[in-house]
C-alpha cells in the first residue's frame, strides 16, 4: 500500500487545525485522522495531577501521594507508573498553590532606589546567594528614585504574598504609613543602607556621622580649607548624619561653617554637575568637595575637568558610598566604601530569624565602613 502524507501544518499553529490524514493513493480510503481543537486559554496549559490520574486511570489523591513520595500507602509498581506519566505529560509541581496552603511562599522581596551604581546591585547578588542557601527565592523590584513607584513596588510585593522585605528607602517619609501598614500585617521589613528614623523596626547601617566627620578631616589634613559639601536630599536621613559630620570636623579645626560651601547635591551624575556648574557660575572658589554619594562627586568631578580644573591639585574630590567605579576613573577618587557583602549577609540573616520568630526585638546594626585613600585628595606638595 502506497501511503501519501500531506504537508506539515501551517505556521505559526492554528488554533483549529486537522492533522494530517493518511491515504491509500489507489483506493483512497481515509486511514485515520484526527481533529485537534486548540483554544487560546490552553496555549500554555500545565499538566495537572488530574491529568495524570485520568491518563492512568486512578484517584487523583493516589498520585498526590506519589507525587509527595507517599510509600506506605502508595505501591511501588503504581509509584512508578505515576511518575513516568508526570515525567512524559511535563508535570511540574504548582510551588505558589503549595506556599500558599501552608501560609508561606518562601519568598523575600527586595527593593532598591536605583540599580545604576554597583552598590545595590552587589547588595542583591550577596543577598540572593543568603536567601537562597536558606531555601528563600528573591523578587527585586526598583523605585527610580520615585516614592510613587516605591508603593507600586511594595503592594506587588504583598500581591506576590512575599514573606517579608528588605528595603533601601528613596523617601524618608512619604511611604511611612505604608511600611507601617505591610509590618502591622505581619511582614517584616528590614531597612539596609537608607533607613527610616520614625519606624520601630531592624535596620542595616554605618556611622554616616562618624564617617563624614573623618573624611571632612582627612581633607583638611592634606590642607583644604574651603571645602563645599553636595549634600544630598533632604528627604534622605543619611543627608543630615552627613552635614553633621561635615559641620563638625571644620569646627574641630577651627573654620567656620559657610552656608555658600553647603549645597544640594542630588544623588545622581547630573545633579553633582550641575552643582559643580553653578558654584562655578556664581563665583564660589573652593578647593575640595566632599559629596553625598559617589555618582553626584563622579559628576562633580566631570565639571571640573571640562574648565581644565585639576584634580587634585587645584580642586580634592572625596564622597561617601564609594564603589568600583571609583577606582576606574582618572584620577581614582577618595571615598568611603560600605561593606556591602556583610550589610546584605546581616540583612538576610536578620529577615529569616524574624520570619522563624516573630516575637525577637528589632535591632539596629551599625556596620564599619572603610575609608579609601586615592588620587583624588592627594597633598599638593606631593
Amino acid at each position: 500500500m502506497k501511503l501519501k502524507i500531506p504537508q506539515p501544518f501551517p505556521q505559526p499553529f492554528p488554533f483549529s487545525a486537522t492533522v494530517p490524514i493518511l491515504y491509500d493513493s489507489s483506493s483512497k480510503k481515509r486511514i485515520f485522522v484526527r481533529k485537534l481543537i486548540k483554544h487560546k486559554n490552553d496555549m500554555m496549559k500545565y499538566a495537572t495531577i488530574l491529568d495524570i490520574a485520568r491518563e492512568l486511570g486512578i484517584s487523583k489523591s493516589t498520585v498526590s501521594r506519589a507525587l509527595r513520595g507517599d510509600s506506605q500507602n502508595v505501591s511501588k509498581e503504581t509509584r512508578t507508573k505515576i511518575l513516568e506519566m508526570a515525567d512524559k505529560l511535563g508535570y511540574k509541581r504548582n510551588e505558589l498553590a503549595v506556599n500558599l496552603r501552608q501560609q508561606s511562599t518562601r519568598t523575600i522581596g527586595i527593593i532598591v532606589p536605583e540599580m545604576i551604581t554597583s552598590f545595590y546591585v552587589n547588595f542583591i547578588t550577596f543577598a540572593q546567594q543568603h536567601l537562597n542557601k536558606a531555601g528563600y527565592r528573591v523578587m527585586l523590584a526598583q523605585s527610580h528614585e520615585n516614592p510613587d513607584v516605591e508603593k507600586m513596588n511594595l503592594k506587588m510585593m504583598e500581591d506576590y504574598r512575599v514573606d517579608g522585605i528588605l528595603i533601601s528607602v528613596c523617601h524618608d517619609h512619604i511611604n511611612l504609613s505604608e511600611y507601617q501598614r505591610i509590618m502591622d500585617k505581619g511582614t517584616p521589613m528590614v531597612f539596609f543602607d537608607r533607613t527610616v528614623a520614625e519606624l520601630k523596626t531592624s535596620q542595616i547601617k554605618i556611622d554616616d556621622y562618624i564617617k563624614s566627620f573623618f573624611m571632612v578631616e582627612h581633607l583638611i589634613r592634606q590642607g583644604r580649607k574651603q571645602i563645599v559639601h553636595l549634600a544630598g536630599p533632604p528627604y534622605i536621613q543619611n543627608t543630615f548624619d552627613r552635614i553633621r559630620g561635615y559641620k563638625d570636623a571644620l569646627d574641630k579645626f577651627g573654620i567656620s561653617f559657610d552656608k555658600k560651601f553647603l549645597v544640594e547635591g542630588g544623588v545622581d551624575f547630573d545633579s553633582g554637575y550641575g552643582a559643580a556648574k553653578t558654584l562655578w557660575e556664581h563665583g564660589v572658589t573652593f578647593d575640595a568637595i566632599f559629596s553625598f554619594t559617589e555618582m553626584s562627586a563622579l559628576g562633580a568631578k566631570n565639571d571640573l575637568q571640562s574648565k581644565q580644573i585639576r584634580i587634585p591639585e587645584e580642586v580634592a574630590v572625596s564622597c561617601m558610598s564609594g564603589t568600583d567605579l571609583c577606582k576606574l576613573v582618572h584620577p581614582t577618587i577618595t571615598a568611603v566604601e560600605q561593606p556591602v557583602e556583610q550589610m546584605a549577609e546581616t540583612a538576610s540573616r536578620i529577615i529569616i530569624e524574624k520570619l522563624e520568630n516573630p516575637s525577637l526585638p528589632h535591632t539596629t546594626v551599625v556596620l564599619d565602613a572603610e575609608a579609601v585613600y586615592r588620587e583624588s585628595t592627594r597633598n599638593r606638595s606631593e
